[in-house]
């Protein structure tokens, strides 16, 4: 028989332990021991496919357990292999259904659609099309809209090729409509200036243009330029010491969010944080916007400002929002490039102490977008994002807009399997393990990661509705693979994200979206693992 372990904790005291809800459990796992049944090779033709438990529903709730014949298992499959999940974007060189499968097959977990390019529309055919592949092999797939943000730029010169600025030279930036020529120009944001002061850095066109603010007065910044450089119609501003008032969602971002909420993302990634009361800000469109009784997307914010660094803000930014984004395009510009390692290992350090999944991104296989193989200093640079502890790691333009979209995920995939092989990797993990909390929770999550460890378990199931529970277990970044049990496929979406875990996709209304978490739970615990016990060869078999 299979050695089985089936811990519970509630947040009540322990004294109700025999008679709690099982809404307020907070954790709930079992250990499968010296079992193929996990294990890559011997996933058959067929499996089950929504919650595995469906016999223990209380009466009047409908769980009928059903099984779905997935296409190519073994491609499928491959995904156990692999605790660092996948993050693509799609774009014009992946908008077909054809080459979206192809990306899920190659490895992708999440695909991302980036709301800064093409119509609410379009984002909402490749959403259908995500839909479609999820279904049809029976496998979670998490979407992650990525909200433009306010982009600040620069006016108009009259030169339409621009002008060329010399280092050495005064520049000034204003609000006059004017065209600007070789002197000044208008710079359309008075919230800059504002916030500017003398010392502080201005960048523009991608940091090309360097200038420090030498005066700031009413409606003005004079600039001495430290690198010069060609300067165009629009290009953008970045200001590395400066903390902006200005919202991180334009009325098109908010736009765009309603929209989302609408077609139903998984997760919004939002631009230009610059403090806590940024994600406060979304947090409360989202509440205001998703109707009653239904489901919120997860929001990730994207850490490219070095304001975020400010004080105590990193910290409380991770505490706000449900997973980070190493986003170091922007982050690379306003900050010194000899600091952006630093600070990625800073904010995934800060995100595993949390429990909260973080993604790195940008150029990780910038080569690809016109080559088949990416250079040795890019595989490099994804394997040091894996080293880290990073949840998942992010493709581009690579998937984009990219000649080989397919060939740049499996690449990912391939770094992925290699370094996750390496002794190194296990060492790099438990080095910078974050300690438990003094919660039933922890205590129950760092036995079963010990326990898994001792008697060279095959998996560690979590049972949760809302991911709680499977996101301690992942921070704990076990030997194993975390099977997340949920009956709200809305979870296991955003699931697939965290490190090392593989949630089942419930059948929608396996569960009766129209019952209340209460009622559906609202039994005796008991009876509950009695149950459970009495099902443990079938669940086993199946």
């Amino acid at each position: 028989p299979t050695p089985c372990v089936f811990p519970v904790a509630s947040r009540s005291s322990y004294s109700h332990f025999f008679k709690m809800r099982i809404s307020v459990v907070t954790a709930a796992a079992f250990l499968v021991s010296q079992s193929e049944a996990f294990a890559p090779a011997a996933l058959g033709v067929k499996r089950t496919s929504t919650f595995l438990l469906s016999s223990l529903a209380p009466n009047g709730v409908s769980a009928t357990k059903t099984e779905t014949t997935v296409a190519a298992a073994p491609k499928v499959a491959q995904r156990w292999r692999k605790s660092t999940k996948q993050l693509v974007t799609l774009g014009p060189a992946s908008s077909s259904l054809e080459m979206i499968e192809k990306l899920f097959l190659a490895g992708a977990d999440v695909f991302r659609l980036n709301f800064s390019h093409g119509s609410q529309e379009q984002k909402k055919e490749l959403l259908d099309m995500i839909r479609s592949i999820e279904e049809k092999y029976s496998h979670p797939i998490a979407i992650l809209g990525d909200l433009q943000g306010p982009k600040l730029r620069v006016g108009e010169f009259s030169n339409e090729n621009g002008e060329v600025l010399e280092t050495g030279q005064m520049f000034r930036f204003d609000l006059d409509e004017a065209k600007g020529d070789n002197k000044r120009v208008m710079l359309p944001h008075p919230e800059i200036i504002q916030a500017s002061k003398p010392g502080h850095v201005l960048m523009v066109d991608d940091g090309k243009v360097k200038m420090t603010v030498v005066e700031a007065g009413n409606g003005y910044l004079d600039c001495h330029v430290d690198v010069g450089g060609k300067i165009s119609n629009r290009k953008g501003v970045n200001t590395p010491d400066s903390i902006l008032e200005i919202s991180p969602l334009t009325p098109k971002d908010r736009s765009d969010l309603e929209y989302m909420l609408k077609i139903g993302v998984d997760w919004v990634a939002l631009s230009f944080v610059q403090r806590p009361q940024d994600i406060e800000e979304i947090h409360k469109l989202i509440d205001m916007w998703t109707p009653e009784g239904e489901f919120k997307p997860a929001v990730m914010a994207k850490i490219e400002k070095p304001s975020c660094f400010f004080d105590d803000n990193l910290e409380k930014i991770v505490e706000l929002c449900n997973g980070i984004m190493v986003a170091r395009g922007d982050l690379g510009v306003e900050c010194p490039p000899e600091d952006v390692p630093i600070l990625q290992k800073n904010i995934i350090d800060e995100c595993r102490s949390q429990g909260k999944p973080v993604v790195v991104a940008t150029q990780m296989l910038e080569s690809m977008i016109e080559s088949p193989t990416p250079t040795r200093a890019e595989a490099s640079d994804v394997a040091t994002a894996i080293y880290d502890g990073a949840d998942a790691i992010m493709l581009s333009a690579e998937s984009a807009a990219g000649k080989f979209p397919e060939e740049s995920v499996a690449m990912q995939q391939r770094i992925i399997n290699r370094v996750e092989s390496d002794s190194h990797y296990r060492t790099f993990l438990d080095s910078n393990a974050p300690g438990p909390e003094n919660t039933p929770t922890d205590a129950i999550i760092v036995a079963a990661r010990q326990i898994s460890k001792t008697i060279n378990a095959k998996a560690i199931a979590c049972f949760s509705l809302r991911g709680t529970t499977v996101l301690r277990a992942s921070k704990k970044r076990p030997n194993v693979p975390i099977l997340a049990l949920c009956p709200f496929k809305e979870t296991a979406r955003q699931l697939v994200l965290s490190w090392g875990v593989y949630p089942d996709l419930p059948k929608a209304g396996s569960y009766g979206y129209d019952v209340s978490e209460d009622d559906m739970f609202d039994y005796d615990a008991r009876e509950y693992i009695r149950s459970w016990w009495s099902d443990l060869p079938s669940l086993y078999a199946n």
